[in-house]
């Protein structure tokens, strides 16, 4: 990387601890993010699924939505307007994964809401933030008061010695659940925890004051059981799980139908519900629903050990000349001991056990549709 183009670069509050670890950096999403540290990426794959990783995730967004009336229920109704997910019904104290869609039904990020009782907490991915602070603004800034909170850095301790390590530092995280969230001390630190991540593994997500973020990771690294996670490790992680990355897996050209997300719509927000539609690109999205989509995200495995790359070309047949669909993921998974992938096929070529082929340097490999996760994730529900 040029030296212009490294100083061009933003820094999380943890950069410098990054560099005094040994860290290899990389430009990732405007950041010059830790890839990897002297442990080497298969080790700290597997360090997450045994004991606990912490990874830096501070480049990702943070935002604060106020009522101006007072009453949370009104920024949820607001925020419905720009997600098919169900706020509404959101407890305080609890999260859920939603999508910004557009008028087109395509998804503009994906992102995590939390109900704090007198406000609505988000994250979003790092590359968006700007876009969607600005979306938000453009949209909910009669009713709401949009506070981003840049101010705030955001860690990630995952695997499952993570809740041991961090009740040593804030006992409640113990009685959290899968998608509880709210205020918490850790370590005297006012902190906002969430029991998230992005692994598939059981594991925390806590947003402490930028300033503090630093003597914050250092304590936790304290722990033998915990290492440094570089974001090779995380991306090997989340395919793993079956997990979307957006710019890749999604975007403003795939729809939730598309993008296997079904799940993550209720069905209050479906036809039928309470509050059905009323979302940006709610009619192609509803009619997906319910006469289906042209193609869907399938995981895939390949037959063979060699892995397949996000880009390579699919092909339902050895000879044939009409590509079908390519890759979005791929990747070797430690866990697995194989190589993994996800990527857009016909939707009549969906069904697992399908046989396709991929095509690398000339040659027709065959692969098949594969279930996931491809490893089982440990959330405790």
């Amino acid at each position: 990387m040029l030296v212009h183009e490294q100083k061009s670069l933003k820094r999380t509050p943890l950069h410098a601890l990054h560099v005094g670890l040994g860290a290899k950096m990389v430009p990732f999403a405007g950041y010059d993010m830790p890839v990897q540290y002297p442990a080497g990426v298969l080790k700290e794959h597997l360090h997450t699924r045994q004991k606990a990783g912490l990874f830096d995730v501070s480049h990702m967004g943070q935002i604060s939505l106020h009522p101006k009336s007072g009453d949370v229920k009104d920024v949820a109704l607001a925020l419905e307007r720009l997600v098919p997910q169900d706020l509404v019904s959101l407890g305080v104290g609890r999260q859920r994964y939603a999508l910004f869609t557009n008028e087109e039904g395509g998804i503009l990020d994906d992102l995590m809401v939390s109900n704090f009782g007198d406000h609505l907490f988000v994250v979003v991915n790092a590359a968006c933030k700007m876009a969607d602070e600005a979306h938000l603004r453009a949209h909910l800034s009669a009713s709401c008061l949009i506070d981003s909170r840049a101010d705030r850095a955001l860690l990630a301790l995952q695997g499952p010695y993570a809740e041991t390590a961090l009740a040593k530092l804030c006992p409640e995280a113990s009685t959290m659940r899968f998608m509880d969230a709210g205020p918490r001390k850790v370590a005297k630190l006012d902190s906002v925890i969430s029991r998230s991540g992005y692994t598939g593994e059981d594991g925390f997500e806590i947003s402490v004051p930028a300033d503090q973020a630093e003597r914050l990771a250092k304590t936790l690294l304290e722990d033998p059981n915990v290492l440094p996670i570089g974001l090779a490790a995380r991306d090997s992680l989340r395919l793993e799980a079956g997990l979307c990355l957006y710019g890749h897996d999604i975007d403003e050209t795939t729809t939730p139908v598309e993008a296997a997300l079904e799940w993550s719509v209720q069905k209050s927000r479906r036809v039928g519900g309470a509050r059905a539609g009323g979302f940006l690109g709610a009619e192609k999205i509803l009619d997906q629903f319910a006469n289906g989509a042209n193609r869907r995200r399938v995981g895939l495995k390949p037959d063979g050990r060699a892995p397949v790359r996000e880009g390579t070309l699919l092909f339902a047949d050895r000879n044939s000349k009409e590509q079908i669909g390519s890759v979005t993921s791929g990747s070797f998974g430690p866990t697995l001991n194989g190589p993994m992938a996800m990527g857009y096929v016909p939707t009549s070529l969906s069904s697992n056990g399908a046989q396709l082929f991929a095509e690398i340097r000339g040659q027709r490999l065959p692969l098949h549709v594969a279930a996931m996760p491809f490893v089982p994730n440990t959330y405790k529900r």
